[in-house]
């Protein structure tokens, strides 16, 4: 790691004697120091777009997109890629999320799991992964071995890829072909990353994700018509969206959605009707 990188994401709070505050200080610091995220992810906005466009002429072609991180960073891969199938009705083999240390790293950190630069490619090559598919390493600080490591192989095997991290000069960003680097200042426990850092990522990773599934007709106007109906509030939502879509009632759009299984399919064959 190079001193900039260091320099953000491990620089001093600019709050001292945390321990000292009421309770009311701690949440009205933290909450000031959260509303800096959203700005700082707007300005990387146009080093997301050309991302998405390319991973998306990818996707539409039968790519999958990875991602790649440890710890909190990990975890918030394998959150957005957990998503995708229920929300908008993809195989669980299209996005896909990765951390060092396996599945079990997601509720326990493995200890020193972050540290081997040859486990995350050894890890998607597990996925036969392939110059189709795209790859975002994700890593507040940057310097992850197991995020970099695997950012290079991909490189060296024509696998388009990003890296999502908060300090601009780190090794991340410096080999993702596509750096995203939303520059969120010190954290407010000097170093916590799962908290300002961790919510830039999350900010990213949404929208990532939803930009490529509207772009691959996974979203209709504004509605999630290839949903997974798994629970009973997603049946409900899916009746409300016929019934408005439809002009009919209630019990008749639900009819209609637990017949066919889909919003899509009802409206497909319905609304031209």
């Amino acid at each position: 790691m190079n001193k900039y990188s260091k320099k953000i994401t491990e620089s001093s709070s600019n709050y001292d004697n945390l321990e000292d505050m009421s309770v009311h200080d701690l949440l009205t610091n933290i909450n000031k120091e959260d509303h800096l995220v959203p700005a700082a992810v707007e300005k990387v906005i146009p080093q997301i777009e050309p991302f998405v466009e390319k991973a998306l002429d990818r996707m539409e072609m039968g790519g999958r997109l990875f991602y790649l991180g440890a710890g909190t960073s990990g975890r918030l891969g394998i959150v957005d890629a957990s998503e995708c199938p229920p929300t908008f009705g993809v195989d669980h083999g299209i996005v896909i999320g990765l951390m060092a240390g396996g599945d079990k790293a997601m509720r326990k950190a493995v200890e020193f799991a972050e540290d081997d630069p040859e486990q995350g490619w050894k890890d998607l090559q597990a996925y036969d992964i392939n110059d189709l598919d795209t790859l975002v390493g994700i890593a507040a600080s940057g310097s992850t071995p197991y995020v970099v490591g695997a950012i290079q192989h991909a490189n060296k095997n024509d696998i388009l890829t990003a890296g999502i991290t908060c300090n601009p000069e780190s090794d991340l960003a410096t080999h993702a072909r596509f750096p995203i680097t939303p520059i969120v200042g010190p954290e407010f426990v000097t170093g916590s990353t799962r908290m300002k850092s961790g919510t830039a990522q999350k900010l990213i990773l949404n929208m990532i994700s939803t930009s490529i599934m509207i772009g691959l007709g996974r979203v209709q106007g504004n509605k999630m018509v290839d949903m997974q109906l798994s629970n009973n509030k997603l049946v409900d939502r899916g009746t409300k969206m016929i019934a408005r879509e439809l002009s009919v009632s209630y019990e008749e759009a639900k009819n209609l959605l637990l017949e066919h299984g889909s919003v899509r399919i009802v409206l497909d064959r319905f609304k031209k009707g």
